[in-house]
């Protein structure tokens, strides 16, 4: 069996490991999602490659990913604010044949402050077959 390489070049971007934090390199966990080309299949992979969105600056794909009932009418992202990494504290429903799930996580990122976190719950829907994100839980 062949061994494969598993370094990652610092200079080449399609290596680099996913926002996310699963280790796989973007194009193969979180870039197809955000071109469109694959669905999340559970929530938690949702919550993940919003998270990367976040980190990539990919507002069309959180857009797109929003339940229309609660989804802004646009959306900017804060340019001095870099998200670093994701933490999935904890899921509830959200699987392959669940229509709502919710996940914990804990995001965290860095501005000229210093770093800082975001904790919350959020709550998804499946809509017309797809994961969409629909808010904080209260």
């Amino acid at each position: 069996m062949a061994r494969r390489d598993t370094r990652r070049s610092a200079g080449d971007p399609t290596r680099r490991p996913c926002p996310c934090g699963t280790g796989h390199p973007y194009p193969e966990c979180c870039g197809p999602a955000h071109q469109g080309s694959a669905a999340a299949p559970t929530a938690e992979a949702l919550m993940r490659s919003r998270f990367s969105a976040f980190a990539v600056g990919d507002t069309a794909y959180l857009l797109r990913t929003w339940h229309p009932t609660t989804r802004p009418a646009r959306l900017t992202l804060d340019t001095r604010q870099r998200w670093t990494h994701l933490e999935i504290l904890g899921t509830e429903r959200g699987g392959l044949f669940d229509t709502t799930g919710t996940v914990e996580f804990q995001a965290h990122y860095r501005t000229s402050n210093g770093p800082g976190s975001v904790h919350e719950n959020s709550r998804f829907a499946r809509e017309d077959g797809r994961w969409v994100y629909l808010d904080a839980a209260g």
